[in-house]
């Protein structure tokens, strides 16, 4: 039975998940979003939806780049 790599669950309706070629197991989402998320560059949480990328950098939103000094012009909404 597939073991979750993060919790070490084994559990039969576990799924993989291919990344940078590197093959994962998980039990949940909840377990693929601790290991795999990226890390917003400004308030360190995990960024589960869109974000934005400015410079190479991470954020969970226009307002953490803005105040890590990065974004200028990016927005959370286009209207």
């Amino acid at each position: 039975m597939p073991q979750c790599e993060v919790c070490g669950n084994e559990y039969d309706k576990a799924f993989e998940i291919t990344m940078g070629g590197n093959r994962h197991v998980f039990d949940s989402f909840e377990c693929a979003i601790h290991r795999l998320a990226p890390i917003c560059a400004h308030c360190g949480c995990k960024i589960v939806g869109h974000g934005v990328e400015t410079v190479g950098q991470c954020y969970c939103c226009a307002s953490c780049a803005r105040m890590a000094g990065e974004g200028r012009g990016l927005k959370d909404r286009a209207a």
